[in-house]
């Protein structure tokens, strides 16, 4: 991954594409014809899968209350999170098949139905959100393979904040860059970059994802760029996530919330 620092100064140029979808969340209800409202809800079961999340006049409010229940504890412990993803599938109840599988011996325990509700590939994917300064939150958009076929598996990440990673003053780092997964065809290539401004303001993230290449932008800044990208269709994986720490969750802290105003994507004209 080459960084800011050894990259030009260059502004991201949206003049070469075309918007196609423009998701500002606006609507009484959300658009489930887009979104499923549950996170990898093969490997659990639809009360623990599901997103709490409310829909206003500033976009989706991603939430985890003190009562949400561990999403997997059989496969995740005590992780709870509230995630809206454009796609999903798995085999039959019992089976091994499913997405993101993302440790040894899954079982799947709700059959899902195959649903490609909206995968893009290559283009310009965008979001506009503010994190939860919790130190157990980790506020994300991230996007997967739909996984028809295993090796299709990789990650392009635009943007992952961890609550603890966010100074007094606002200062923070933020995640970006591509896992393989089960991809042979990609590397692990990940990097923390700083954010410019208070981490808790609202800010835009985007990646322009290209056939071998992908560029990182924050606020329309470029800061990192890499040469591979995954050579499929990937799904949408937007969420706030409680990372277990071992302390006692005091009902005081909560809800925790995480803000996105929109998510984007444009193609080349």
């Amino acid at each position: 991954m080459r960084l800011a620092p050894d990259l030009p100064a260059e502004r991201l140029d949206r003049s070469g594409y075309e918007l196609v979808v423009d998701e500002h969340f606006a609507g009484p209800t959300l658009d489930t014809a887009r979104w499923l409202p549950h996170y990898l809800p093969q490997w659990s079961t639809p009360d623990r899968s599901a997103a709490r999340y409310a829909l206003g006049p500033e976009g989706l409010t991603l939430r985890i209350d003190h009562d949400q229940p561990a999403w997997s504890p059989e496969y995740d412990g005590e992780l709870r999170v509230s995630n809206l993803q454009t796609g999903g599938r798995s085999g039959p109840v019992g089976s091994g098949s499913g997405q993101h599988p993302f440790r040894e011996a899954l079982v799947v325990r709700t059959a899902q139905p195959e649903r490609r509700l909206w995968l893009p590939h290559h283009g310009l994917i965008e979001v506009r959100l503010r994190a939860s300064p919790h130190p157990r939150a980790l506020t994300a958009l991230w996007l997967i393979g739909f996984e028809h076929e295993p090796e299709q598996s990789g990650e392009l990440c635009l943007v992952e904040i961890f609550g603890r990673d966010i100074h007094p003053d606002g200062s923070a780092r933020v995640g970006l860059g591509i896992h393989p997964f089960g991809d042979p065809a990609l590397r692990d290539d990940f990097v923390q970059v700083p954010l410019a401004g208070d981490a808790l303001d609202w800010h835009t993230y985007s990646v322009e994802w290209m056939p071998g290449s992908a560029r990182f932008f924050i606020d329309d800044v470029l800061v990192a760029e890499a040469d591979q990208s995954p050579a499929y269709p990937l799904q949408l994986m937007l969420n706030l996530y409680e990372l277990p720490d071992g302390r006692p969750r005091d009902p005081a802290e909560y809800p925790l919330e995480a803000g996105v105003q929109w998510v984007r994507e444009s193609r080349l004209r």
